[in-house]
């Protein structure tokens, strides 16, 4: 079993890369463009904190889907989402489940451990040859 889940694992990674660039790449969308419309972000502003990290997510959201520069990007993300859980979340609560937070936790885990696998097989970097 073990040999069959480890034949996949660079192109899981490629793909775990691309979803979680995706995500972001739609929460920079929300926030700056208003769409979809969500009632709590109609109010974000660019030159905000909210803005700040929807330009963040934007931006580098489409360069994780890139696999451009992953690791770096990746690093970055990983910080904005810790910053967005202790600004964020965590005052209103202890407990992710409860102050919405769960979403930026996994976020700010999977963009860490991106930072230190790099982009997977399937991407700008390796076609570049910027990662090994």
């Amino acid at each position: 079993m073990d040999q069959l889940f480890a034949r996949w694992q660079p192109l899981a990674l490629s793909l775990l890369r691309f979803v979680t660039g995706l995500v972001l790449f739609h929460y920079g969308v929300a926030k700056l463009f208003k769409f979809p419309p969500v009632p709590m972000f109609a109010k974000v502003e660019l030159f905000s904190l909210h803005g700040a990290a929807g330009s963040l997510e934007l931006i580098l959201g489409a360069l994780l889907m890139l696999g451009l520069l992953t690791r770096p990007v990746a690093f970055i993300l990983s910080g904005e989402m810790a910053f967005a859980y202790f600004i964020g979340h965590y005052p209103k609560g202890l407990y992710p489940v409860l102050n919405g937070g769960s979403l930026a936790i996994a976020l700010c885990f999977t963009c860490l451990y991106l930072a230190t696998s790099g982009g997977g097989p399937i991407s700008l970097d390796r076609v570049l040859g910027r990662s090994r």
